[in-house]
């Protein structure tokens, strides 16, 4: 998803839904499959300071301050797991998902769906 003031990290991250759809027409007639996964907030250190410096600017407790800021961004007001998002890589790499090639994947709680 576009975010202001974040050209780069954005950038980067379309680039590699771009990379993905190359990657499946130079493999095509191999078993390589390539496909993106597209993940929403994660509770990462980077975000965990994030929340701890709204609480701290806003004197109010951690929890509060992590409804606030899954609310700007993530419908579900949760956080994606890394067990969810494991799966769902688990998932592309099995025999189901052999034709799965070059599909970008949201599991966001919602984000891109706004």
């Amino acid at each position: 998803m576009a975010s202001a003031e974040k050209s780069a990290y954005v950038a980067a991250k379309h680039g590699l839904v771009g990379l993905t759809k190359v990657v499946v027409l130079e493999t095509a007639t191999s078993a390589i499959t390539c496909n993106a996964i597209c993940r929403g907030w994660m509770r990462t250190p980077l975000v965990e300071r994030q929340i701890e410096a709204r609480a701290a600017a806003s004197k109010i407790g951690i929890d509060r301050a992590k409804a606030q800021l899954l609310a700007e961004k993530q419908p579900s007001g949760e956080f994606v797991a890394p067990e969810q998002i494991g799966a769902l890589a688990v998932f592309l790499c099995g025999e189901a998902a052999a034709q799965i090639r070059g599909a970008s994947y949201s599991i966001d709680g919602g984000w891109s769906a706004q």
